[in-house]
This record gives C-alpha cells, structure tokens and sequence, in this order.
C-alpha cells in the first residue's frame, strides 16, 4: 500500500511539473499573439498593393512576353517552406509536413527551425524572418526561373482563419497567372508596362513571402496557445484524478493500520 502512494505522488508531481510548464508557455503565446497578429496585418497589406499592381500589369498583351509569365512543365518545383521554430503546437508542423508528402521531388528552401531540421539548409527562424532575407530568396527565385532552371517557385505556409483554425496550404508564385480583365484600364506605365512588370516582380515575390512567413508564425503563436490551453487542462483533470486515488490509497492505508492495532491488541 506504501508503494502504491509514493508511486501516485511522483506522478502528481510529474503532472504538475507540466501544468506549470504548459501555463509558462501559454502565457509566453498569449504576449506574442497581439504583436504577431499586427506584424501579420501590416504584411498582408503591404501584399496585397503588390498583388494588385501586378495583377493589372499582367492583363498588358505586350507582358505575356515576359520570362515571368512562361509556363514549362518539367517538374523542377522550387519551395519555400515555412514551419515552427518550436514543438508543443498541436498540429501545426505536422500539418506542414504532411502537405509536403505532395511535393517529394520539390527543392526546399526551409523557414523555421522545425523546417531547417527536417529538410536542412540554412537556419531561419521564422519569428526574425526579415524583408531582407525574403528579397534574396526573391532575387535567387526569380533569376532561376528566368534562366528555365525552375519551372515553378510557391510558398507552403499555414493560413490564419482564426485562434481556433489555422489551415496548411501552398501559394504558386511563379509562372505568374494572367489575371482576367483590366481593372484599370487608364494606367499607364513608364517607359512600358513589361519593362515595369519585370523589375516589379522581385519585389512583389519577396513581400508575399514575408506575409506568409508572418501569417505562418501568427498562425504557430495562436496554435500554441490553444495546445497549451488544452494540455493544461488535461493537466488538471489528471491532478484531480490522481489526488482522488492518492487520499483514497492513504485513508485505506490509515484504515488498515488502525485494523492491525485493535487486532493486536486483542490478541
């Protein structure tokens, strides 16, 4: 019986040795999850007026001529993959991971330690990912597809729906797509639209890479925080459970060495 209650105390030690670290992390999430959401905010924007710019210099018949817009088929995929810089985040590495399984053959540029471990490559931590860092993985896109030794560059990162849901999903950047129609057909573009076009697209790559790179750490902050929120609470339950048996285990410890006294003294 002795046994039996130092066992159930290591154990609720064990456990609370965890809520209390699940509670330092969620805390450490919470703090970041305002910054993160805000940095994420301001990159998208600043995206989405590149996308819109090259969106319309693309509808210019004389930009079909551009390197940018060629499409190849000869399965030489290029991706910049985003991942966490750190575990104890549910599902959101692995998600990534499993997107991946689609793309076996593709030459990976890694973002967040998690992804520099598995695919290896130069660290980036996705949390210090800067604009500088996203023009030279542009530059180096941008200049092998031009030169046909890519057919394809994307980004693998995970979509921000809400604290609650965050979604693994890959972006194509390169061929650019023709967009439909001209939604503003009075632009004019100086000495020419494809001359604009061309020199537009580094730039406009490498903002879309910081946005989803900052997407994918909002989306990493918030997932963490729910793990955390949910292993705590296990946490709990288990504490409770385990002090339940503990008490139990102890007063039927209690009860039998009272039995034993009165049998001995009746004896």
């Amino acid at each position: 019986m002795s046994a039996d209650i130092k066992q159930l105390r290591t154990r609720i030690k064990s456990v609370d040795s965890t809520l209390h670290l699940t509670k330092a992390m969620g805390l450490v999430a919470s703090s970041k999850i305002r910054r993160a959401t805000e940095a994420m905010a301001k990159a998208k924007e600043f995206s989405q007026a590149l996308t819109e710019t090259v969106a319309l210099l693309s509808t210019y018949e004389e930009c079909r001529k551009s390197p940018y817009m060629a499409v190849r088929d000869s399965g030489r995929t290029r991706l910049l993959v985003v991942a966490g810089d750190r575990g104890l985040a549910g599902g959101y590495n692995a998600n990534v991971f499993r997107l991946m399984r689609e793309f076996p053959e593709a030459n990976v540029v890694p973002v967040g330690k998690r992804a520099c471990d598995r695919f290896g490559g130069d660290l980036r931590p996705a949390e210090e990912f800067s604009y500088a860092t996203a023009r030279e993985i542009a530059a180096a896109a941008c200049r092998d597809f031009a030169e046909q030794t890519i057919d394809r560059f994307g980004v693998v990162y995970t979509r921000y729906h809400s604290m609650m849901s965050q979604e693994a999903t890959v972006l194509w950047l390169l061929p650019l797509e023709r967009a439909a129609e001209k939604s503003a057909a009075s632009a004019i573009f100086e000495p020419d639209a494809i001359t604009v076009l061309n020199t537009a697209i580094p730039e406009y790559v490498a903002g879309v890479l910081v946005a989803c790179v900052k997407e994918s750490f909002a989306s990493e902050v918030a997932a963490r925080r729910v793990a955390m929120d949910s292993a705590g609470k296990n946490a709990q339950e288990m504490i409770d459970r385990l002090g339940l048996q503990y008490n139990r285990a102890r007063q039927g410890a209690i009860t039998q060495e009272i039995t034993e006294i009165v049998a001995g003294s009746n004896a």
